[in-house]
């Protein structure tokens, strides 16, 4: 069994520093890079990702849907996980330093394939809504396909671990399936993609 990963060490008493005010931050390492860096874009998104998974995650618990719940809570701290592994150089990384690992991305598939079994096949597209908290779930998986694909642009210049990509192409998928799985729950009927209803 693998060690714990560190706990954090931090010491949060002032919210502003003004060492940012030059248009930079800094890296775990404690490199300082301008905070439209291509690894910056990256660990933003996923901090915008996990602030509407906290959104959706107050909505599961509006629905008492508790396993979903409990689920988010953790994607969140995951989330976090994978934050601090990509504002580290690589470099620089401890071995026991917060990060996504292949149980994570286990996780993930299994929960996929659980809560997709009962799931009837799609015969169109389907359209964000039905519920709000289908349409925040949709809302994830953009910001979290757009956060994999800033990740395979850092990717082509700089080193990445690889389950930080698979776990936000899972997940993404997991988003998606959440989505259908909880409109069928709340017993709502899908939207589904007509293009005839479009304006002609």
């Amino acid at each position: 069994m693998s060690e714990a990963f560190h706990e954090p060490r931090l010491a949060l008493n002032r919210i502003y520093t003004k060492t940012g005010d030059q248009g930079e931050t800094g890296l775990v390492g404690g490199q300082r890079v301008s905070k439209d860096a291509q690894r910056i874009e990256v660990f933003g998104t996923v901090d915008e990702l996990n602030s509407f998974v906290g959104l959706v995650r107050i909505s599961a618990a509006d629905h008492k849907l508790v396993e979903l719940e409990l689920i988010f809570e953790r994607i969140q701290h995951e989330l976090f996980n994978l934050g601090s592994v990509l504002a580290t150089m690589p470099q620089d990384l401890h071995p026991n330093q917060p990060r996504i690992t292949q149980e994570t991305i286990d996780q993930l598939e299994r929960e996929i394939d659980l809560y997709n079994a009962n799931l009837s096949p799609l015969r169109s597209f389907v359209l964000p809504g039905g519920t709000r908290i289908c349409a925040e779930l949709h809302v994830c998986r953009t910001i979290c396909r757009r956060a994999e694909r800033s990740l395979v642009t850092l990717s082509h210049n700089e080193e990445i671990p690889l389950e930080a990509m698979l776990y936000l192409n899972r997940l993404s998928d997991a988003m998606f399936v959440w989505s259908r799985w909880v409109n069928q729950a709340l017993g709502e009927e899908e939207a589904l993609w007509q293009p005839n209803k479009g304006a002609r």
